[in-house]
């Protein structure tokens, strides 16, 4: 039996894959490189719980129940650190309560000395920060925060943030 070889017929049509597939790959990298996400998607929205205080309350009993406690403010052991920030975004000034602080070296030092100590009441912080601060300047006072030991001997975990009005002086 002799073999026949197949011939092509002379109106077949013989596709180029590797064409094919370099138009695909540059519509793919024009749509990507030209891609621009909507201001919305490239945001990130934290939603974080808000600042709440938390008051001592006398074992068992509900917040709220003495009606002999007329001072809103006695039981609450926060500390408040001020961040004021220059137009440019850096820290311009420091200050734990009223008392200013020379940097956040500064901070760290007066910090320690103040939840170090046995009498402290102190077992929450809130930071102050001035509304033109940048995002890593307020994480350095965070990382100083962070960082303490209460007299307890347990870490410094409760810390909230408040934005400062714009008209806030240091």
């Amino acid at each position: 039996m002799s073999r026949r070889k197949k011939k092509h017929s002379e109106g077949g049509v013989e596709l180029n894959l590797a064409a094919m597939l370099d138009m695909a790959f540059q519509l793919l990298a024009f749509f990507i490189m030209t891609f621009k996400p909507a201001p919305i998607e490239g945001q990130i929205n934290l939603k974080l719980p808000p600042p709440k205080p938390i008051a001592g309350v006398q074992g068992g009993e509900k917040a709220g129940n003495d009606d002999n406690n007329r001072s809103a403010v006695e039981a609450i052991n926060t500390l408040v650190i001020s961040a004021f920030s220059t137009p440019g975004g850096r820290i311009q000034t420091l200050a734990i309560g009223e008392g200013n602080v020379a940097g956040v070296s500064a901070l760290d030092g007066r910090l320690k000395a103040v939840l170090s100590d046995a009498n402290s009441p102190f077992d929450q912080v809130i930071v102050q920060v001035g509304s033109k601060l940048r995002y890593s300047e307020l994480m350095q006072i965070v990382d100083v925060c962070t960082k303490q030991t209460l007299p307890n001997g347990e870490k410094l975990t409760k810390l909230s943030f408040v934005e400062l009005p714009a008209d806030a002086q240091p």
